[in-house]
């Protein structure tokens, strides 16, 4: 004989099948409720519903007050509670953790509260009945639907959730109480999409899907039709794994004020969130939230790269800036590109090298280029025969136009040119440039046109000042007439490098 189902009992939280990043989000906000809520988007039958409603079965337990409307802890009573004060004790009545369920059609007076028509009527007193907020203080807020609730619920929701206090001003009455609940909405976006302003007050958000895997659909039904058959037994059947995470999500709440989020882990929560360019600080604050949430529930009492790369996956998709067609969810690559960049850099300097250069003193490497120097260096000017150490110039193709050497007197300031022997340097000339040295490039003469001798002259004993338009070509070269050139104003230096 089959047993008829009990309306009470509901779906074991431990029997959802897939569904990773929704069950990993309810989890963490029970850890910390200070995370900020869960919004679950995802397609009609994905089990939405029936993971939210199943959470509050693996809460640990609550010790309330006596008599007390608002669940006031009786450790650490609230002194603003309106049926206070009280006094502290160590014991008082355990019950379960509450799943307070706010219907779309709820109204204000029923969501904050109201004045107690009852007690006004009878006792001639003005006394403030309780709403949904109080009901579910210390346990989980559900709306369903939520992009359908009114804006002025989801802002009084959304505060209350925020402050964890709830104000209530209607009817002559002014009262304050706590309000800390772990808030869950879920919507499906075919029906609408919630603003912006409302969407970036949620802590965390997942998107979910109907799996496509055959096997895992099949599971899904096998599940269902035995919870359907026999819900007793099918709940005790699931009872060990309830246990255990429980237990589980008890722990990491007696740890969660041990975790310590270092100035390296903080350092990459704030860089993932840049890199996303997200608005406001929120961003930063739950990200690092879920971070410590989800160190806690891995059993970790420091927070590691691993535990930023979780949080970010589900507390930044909605705060991105995206187009409207743009898929949701976040581009992986960026995501490790900045964890990668705002990594800690152990061994900056491991060959010992200087801060300038690539040798130990921060000089040039040995056998290299002088510091500040580019390009390929020949002989020295003293093997050539040059004179001083000053640098040499050679025709294209017998050196590219490359100096020997260009010794510096100062960042930007003048360098002196030395001369330069023999008719091979013929034709090597410079230009100004503007805020740079001049680079020395063969300037050919017009065809037909013959140099005379004072200008040959006067070439050859300073090949590298030259007039506009007096220069020689270099041997072989097709003369030609050369452009205007401005007159150089002073000695400009050769700079190393091709022209």
């Amino acid at each position: 004989m089959t047993r008829a189902p009990c309306s009470h009992l509901t779906y074991p939280f431990s029997a959802v099948v897939g569904m990773d990043d929704m069950r990993l989000a309810l989890l963490l906000n029970a850890v910390s409720p200070a995370v900020g809520g869960v919004l679950v988007r995802g397609e009609k039958g994905t089990a939405k519903s029936t993971a939210v409603r199943a959470l509050a079965a693996v809460l640990p337990p609550v010790a309330v007050v006596p008599g007390c409307g608002f669940a006031c802890d009786p450790a650490a009573p609230d002194p603003a509670c309106p049926d206070g004060p009280h006094e502290p004790t160590v014991d008082g009545p355990v019950r379960p953790a509450r799943l307070v369920e706010l219907p779309v059609g709820a109204s204000e007076d029923r969501v904050v509260g109201s004045l107690d028509l009852e007690r006004a009527l009878t006792e001639g007193v003005k006394a403030f009945e309780p709403g949904l907020l109080a009901a579910a203080h210390r346990g989980v807020l559900y709306v369903d639907e939520v992009n359908l609730l009114h804006d002025h619920l989801v802002d009084l929701l959304l505060d209350a959730a925020a402050m964890g206090t709830a104000y209530v001003e209607r009817e002559g009455i002014s009262v304050r109480h706590a309000a800390r609940f772990l808030l869950v909405g879920t919507m499906n976006p075919e029906e609408g999409e919630l603003r912006p302003q409302l969407l970036d007050r949620f802590g965390l958000t997942v998107e979910v899907a109907a799996p496509r895997d055959p096997a895992e659909r099949a599971e899904v039904v096998r599940r269902r039709f035995a919870s359907d058959a026999d819900p007793a037994g099918f709940a005790a059947a699931w009872s060990a794994e309830e246990g255990g995470l429980a237990t589980r999500i008890a722990d990491a709440r007696a740890r969660l004020p041990h975790v310590v989020l270092s100035d390296a882990a903080l350092q990459q929560v704030t860089a993932v969130c840049a890199a996303f360019d997200v608005d406001g600080l929120r961003a930063d604050l739950v990200t690092a939230r879920a971070a410590i949430a989800h160190a806690a529930w891995c059993g970790r009492v420091e927070v590691t790269e691993d535990d930023v790369r979780v949080a970010a996956r589900l507390a930044l998709p909605h705060r991105r800036r995206r187009n409207p067609f743009d898929a949701p969810g976040l581009d992986e690559e960026t995501l490790e590109q900045a964890l990668s960049d705002s990594r800690p850099d152990d061994d900056p300097d491991p060959d010992g090298d200087g801060p300038d250069g690539d040798g130990p003193d921060g000089g040039p490497p040995e056998g290299g280029p002088p510091q500040g120097q580019s390009g390929h260096f020949g002989p020295s000017s003293e093997e050539d025969g040059g004179g001083g150490g000053e640098p040499t110039m050679a025709p294209r193709g017998e050196g590219g136009g490359h100096a020997d050497a260009c010794p510096r007197t100062g960042p930007g300031r003048g360098r002196s040119i030395g001369d330069v022997p023999g008719p091979a340097a013929r034709g090597a000339g410079h230009r100004r440039g503007r805020g740079r040295p001049a680079v020395a490039r063969p300037v050919r003469a017009r065809a037909g046109r013959r140099l005379h001798a004072p200008e040959r002259q006067r070439h050859e004993a300073a090949p590298g000042l030259h007039r506009p338009g007096r220069c020689a070509a270099p041997a072989g070269a097709r003369p030609h007439r050369p452009g205007p050139a401005a007159r150089p104003r002073g000695p400009a230096a050769v700079r190393g490098g091709g022209p």
